[in-house]
């Protein structure tokens, strides 16, 4: 019978150390493959494989197109990229950023859950937000497990919390515990594998820079009155996800918390915009009334001019601001 020996991990914010710990726990002889994807700069080459590679006894390497799948090795993903699992082989996906994020962790997990099923074990490390969540669900979804680095032993626990949020973890372990859940699951056998959703092949399809297009998109997903932050395009929320989770058209994809951090984010930077408008105001006025003293009334009224320009861009990021966090004390103030 088949094991349960693709072991696919997702991390962001904190997760060397505990790959560190991981890998350098796992024998020479594990018989199983590990798959590894961190939220990575598209800007910067990665020396995360060399990093990783001084501390395991597997063989470590950045995963290449089309490349077979073998036991006892850890492929990771290359920047700018995200890895999936098709058919036996990798597939560096050139779709759409997931969670403003690629290579990202929910791609991944949900190629590992259409292709191998209940031979999938979904590891979740210390990170920011909430990539992973949704790809853990699928995982259990295909009769897989789910493993998460217990929130207080994770450097940025956030990541941790949502994967717990989402489903019912198979184990809940520290970083140094890893090692031994992953050697022991590779022994045991996989329960029978039943069909996936067609969500599912539909949404690795995306991930692998398929077209996706309003008719495919509206098989699975409805409509909603939100913009995407990429493409300013209609987002549509996905039936029936764990956690709540939109795409648009094109295929950019947000789990509710993300679109939240965007708008905190959208927040301040309307803050600090009505601030530096302000400050402008109080210094072209000032500049006015100081070129009246010295009699020089076309500059001075030139300089009044622009702070009354100023001063209506001012008040309207003001209102802008304060018609947020209305919003916001309206919406903590419903009832549960």
């Amino acid at each position: 019978m088949a094991k349960r020996d693709i072991a696919v991990v997702g991390g962001s914010a904190g997760s060397t150390g505990p790959l560190k710990t991981l890998l350098g726990a796992l024998p020479a002889d594990f018989p199983g493959s590990i798959f590894v994807t961190t939220h990575l700069s598209s800007q910067h080459e990665s020396y995360l494989p060399e990093m990783l590679a001084q501390h395991a006894s597997l063989p470590v390497g950045q995963a290449t197109d089309g490349q077979a799948i073998q036991a006892g090795r850890v492929y990771l993903a290359p920047r700018d990229r995200h890895l999936l699992l098709i058919d036996g082989a990798l597939r560096l996906g050139a779709g759409p950023r997931e969670n403003m994020a690629r290579p990202a962790i929910d791609p991944m997990f949900r190629s590992a859950a259409l292709s191998y099923g209940p031979r999938v074990v979904g590891v979740i490390l210390s990170g920011f937000l909430n990539d992973g969540a949704s790809g853990l669900y699928a995982i259990k979804q295909a009769g897989g497990l789910a493993v998460v680095q217990h929130p207080a032993d994770a450097a940025t626990g956030e990541m941790p919390h949502a994967a717990l949020e989402t489903v019912d973890a198979d184990y809940v372990v520290p970083a140094a515990d890893l090692a031994g859940v992953l050697r022991d699951l590779a022994a045991t056998d996989a329960p029978p594998a039943h069909p996936p959703p067609d969500s599912l092949a539909f949404e690795v399809e995306v991930a692998n820079g398929g077209r996706l297009g309003s008719q495919r998109l509206s098989r699975f997903a409805e409509p909603a009155a939100l913009t995407c932050p990429d493409c300013q395009g209609v987002l549509s929320e996905i039936r029936g996800e764990h956690p709540l989770r939109y795409r648009c058209q094109i295929g950019h994809a947000y789990t509710a918390a993300d679109l939240a951090a965007r708008s905190e984010l959208l927040d301040e930077a309307v803050r600090i915009a009505m601030r530096v408008m302000e400050e402008r105001v109080e210094l072209v006025s000032r500049m006015a009334r100081e070129a009246r003293a010295t009699g020089r009334r076309t500059v001075a009224e030139l300089y009044e001019a622009r702070a009354k320009e100023y001063a209506r861009y001012a008040a309207t990021l003001r209102e802008a601001a304060l018609l947020s966090m209305r919003t916001a004390r309206e919406v903590a103030e419903q009832p549960l």
